[in-house]
């Protein structure tokens, strides 16, 4: 059985690491930390933020309200409060179904 290498998996990302995921700036970042409770990423010695992937996926929750769904930083506050995982789960079909759609495009050209 041949030697497979494990992929090493990442602990903590630093916030230009986050903001390139999202291809936003390092400022708006700090600033959705600032507005939303759910984002806490730990501080080194240094100061400088880590990011674990519990806190990329509350970023990645609140990219999907403000900059794919349009909320308002207030709506979409009020969408975490009254349901964070209905929001959470909202937004999980919605990339099943993107990654559907890929996947039938692909499969519609090779045709």
């Amino acid at each position: 059985m041949p030697y497979k290498e494990k992929e090493i998996e990442k602990k903590y990302y630093s916030i230009g690491e986050v903001a390139a995921m999202f291809n936003v700036a390092t400022s708006l970042i700090r600033f959705w930390e600032s507005e939303f409770d759910i984002i806490k990423p730990k501080k080194n010695r240094k100061g400088n933020r880590q990011f674990t992937k519990d806190d990329i996926q509350n970023v990645k929750l609140i990219y999907h309200l403000v900059k794919e769904k349009g909320y308002t930083l207030q709506g979409a506050k009020t969408m975490l409060k009254n349901g964070s995982q209905a929001a959470m789960d909202r937004m999980d079909v919605v990339e099943s179904l993107r990654d559907l759609r890929v996947f039938l495009t692909e499969i519609k050209s090779k045709l």
